[in-house]
Formats: C-alpha cells, sequence, structure tokens
C-alpha cells in the first residue's frame, strides 16, 4: 500500500459541552497524546511498518427481503450497483485488514474476494464466522497473513429465565506485524428489531451479549498482561450505551479505549436508521491499552465519499497503526 505523507495532528474534538477535568483528560487527551508521540517515534524508525485496519457493515451482501427500484422484491440479492459502490469505497481506503459485518455464506464473501481482486486489490487471505445467524455473518479479508483464526461460536449468557448466544459469535484473527502479534476481533451485536415484547429494542440482548464478549477477552487477555488487540465492528449502540461502555472497561480496569474517528466535515456519525430519521455513531475501533498508542495520531477516520451512501447505510471508519520493522 503507498506509503502516505506523514502528518501528525492532535485530533480532539472542536467543542466541548463539560468543563476540563482531571478524569477528563486523563481518560482522553492523555492517551491521545501517547498515541501521538508514539507514532512520531515509531515513524521515525527505520522501516517502520504502517498497517490500515477498517470495518464496514456492507448492509445485507446476501439474500434478503428488500426494496429494489421502488417495488419490493422477496429473497433477492444484494443489487449489483450497490456491490459496485461498496467495491469502490473499499478500493479507496485500500485497507490492509478488513473486518465486514452482514455478509452472507461462503460463496458471497468469495464473490467480494475475486471482483476486489479482478480491480486490483488482492485479499489472500479470508475467514468467515459461522453464528448462530444462518443468514448474517462477519468476516475478514486480509493482505496479511492470518497467523490463527477463532471462532468462537459458543459465548453465551443469561436471558429472562434462560440463556442465549451471541447471535453472530466472535471472530478471532491473529495477526503478526514487525514482530509484534496482535488479535483483531469483529463483532456484531443484536440489532434494534426484535419480537420480545419485553425487550423491544433488543437493549437487553445487546447488553448481554457484550457482556459475555468482554468477560471472553478479559480471561482470553488479562488486561495485566498489556496484550494487543482491536475490538472492532458495528456495536449498534452508541458511545454512551451500556454494551460500549462495556467493551471498556470493567471497574478501574481498562479493557480498550475508543479510537475516535472523523469525516472531512468532523463529524462522527456512522449509521443512518431510516426508520427514525436518525444519524448515529455505531461502527467501532477499540483498541487494548497496549495497542492504542501505536495508533497514527490516536484517531481514524470515517468515509463520507458519495458512494459509501450508494452501497451501505453505514459508513466505513479505518484507522493506521505503526509497528516497529522487526529485528529478526
Amino acid at each position: 500500500m503507498p506509503q502516505p505523507e506523514a502528518r501528525y495532528e492532535l485530533k480532539i474534538p472542536t467543542t466541548f459541552h463539560r468543563p476540563f477535568t482531571l478524569k477528563l483528560v486523563l481518560r482522553y487527551f492523555i492517551p491521545v497524546a501517547v498515541a501521538v508521540l508514539t507514532s512520531l517515534s515509531v515513524e521515525g524508525s527505520v522501516g517502520a511498518i504502517r498497517v490500515r485496519v477498517a470495518t464496514l457493515n456492507l448492509d445485507n451482501y446476501l439474500i434478503a427481503n428488500r426494496i429494489v427500484d421502488g417495488g419490493f422484491r422477496p429473497q433477492y440479492p444484494k443489487p449489483e450497483a450497490a456491490k459496485e459502490a461498496l467495491r469502490k469505497v473499499i478500493l479507496s481506503v485500500d485497507a490492509d485488514v478488513l473486518a465486514v459485518q452482514e455478509m452472507g455464506t461462503e460463496p458471497f464473501l468469495l464473490e467480494l474476494k475475486r471482483d476486489l481482486q479482478v480491480e486490483g486489490l488482492d485479499y489472500s487471505h479470508t475467514a468467515l464466522m459461522d453464528g448462530n445467524d444462518p443468514d448474517r455473518h462477519t468476516a475478514v479479508l486480509s493482505k496479511l497473513p492470518l497467523i490463527e483464526v477463532f471462532r468462537h461460536n459458543d459465548l453465551d449468557f443469561k436471558y429472562f429465565e434462560g440463556r442465549e448466544a451471541v447471535k453472530r459469535g466472535l471472530l478471532e484473527v491473529v495477526l503478526e506485524t514487525g514482530g509484534v502479534r496482535w488479535s483483531l476481533f469483529n463483532l456484531h451485536l443484536k440489532s434494534r428489531l426484535e419480537k420480545r415484547p419485553d425487550d423491544p429494542l433488543s437493549n437487553l440482548r445487546r447488553r448481554g451479549e457484550a457482556l459475555a464478549v468482554r468477560d471472553f477477552i478479559r480471561h482470553k487477555y488479562p488486561p495485566s498482561e498489556n496484550h494487543n488487540y482491536l475490538i472492532v465492528g458495528d456495536l449498534n449502540g452508541s458511545r454512551k450505551s451500556p454494551p460500549v461502555k462495556l467493551l471498556l472497561s470493567r471497574g478501574e480496569s481498562i479493557l480498550s479505549r475508543p479510537v475516535q474517528a472523523f469525516d472531512s466535515r468532523r463529524e462522527v456519525w456512522t449509521y443512518f436508521y431510516a426508520r427514525d430519521e436518525e444519524y448515529s455513531r455505531v461502527d467501532y475501533i477499540l483498541a487494548s491499552p497496549a495497542l492504542f498508542p501505536r495508533i497514527v495520531n490516536g484517531a481514524g477516520t470515517v468515509v463520507d465519499s458519495p458512494s459509501m451512501r450508494d452501497g451501505s447505510d453505514h459508513r466505513m471508519v479505518y484507522a493506521d497503526i505503526l509497528f516497529p520493522q522487526s529485528s529478526n
């Protein structure tokens, strides 16, 4: 991937609606400042390696009931024009590792991989999560070798009188860059649609899914051991929602830090909820405390090209990570 000219800018919101406090400084400004300084240090070393990671909800890249040209189409594939728009965005970002949600079964993943390859972007390595949702899957496409792939489809949680599985499971891929071993978790939490009248917006179910994922990750990678990992994907909740907060910390223990991301207008929304005419941020890149300082500028980017709107109701989020050149 061509390496753009290095530019370092402390990307922080231009307005705040609460006074500066010690807690705010400790939880936001200091981690971002450390990330910028670390990025400068790593970039300044000979042969630093830059890895771009992106996440994108593909908006039903599968067979589904849908409205096409103003008419209802039962069990209809994603229109070719929308697929082309998605590929245009993916090609323009040129991520080294791309995590996607709402992918269909393996033939759909192979179709996307093939079409991107024809247009000049070769993702040699792929992984598909086969969870409890028979239709919508998560997947990873990568230029980098996947050292290990784990499909965690046995995570569950207490839900009313019984237990429920994390519907789309948790896909984990392990990579190694510059001698640094790191994991990427691709997660798609339950949407707001729910048939149960006692959980009409799936808030309880989504919280349960996040809790199960949070506890699994913290047991596999204890915070005290400074592991390198990212949690990316569609969390179907705002920054202050319980599911997102659960993935960030447990008590005083920090499990991950949100990588703030902005579009060209410094807006942060990633999803348009047509039913309520609501714009919100639901797609995230969360970095472990050990990996967060490697995020370039301590921030990422929300893609706001016109093609993005033609391909999905979500917007892609990406961030660049710097690794030192391996001494081996």
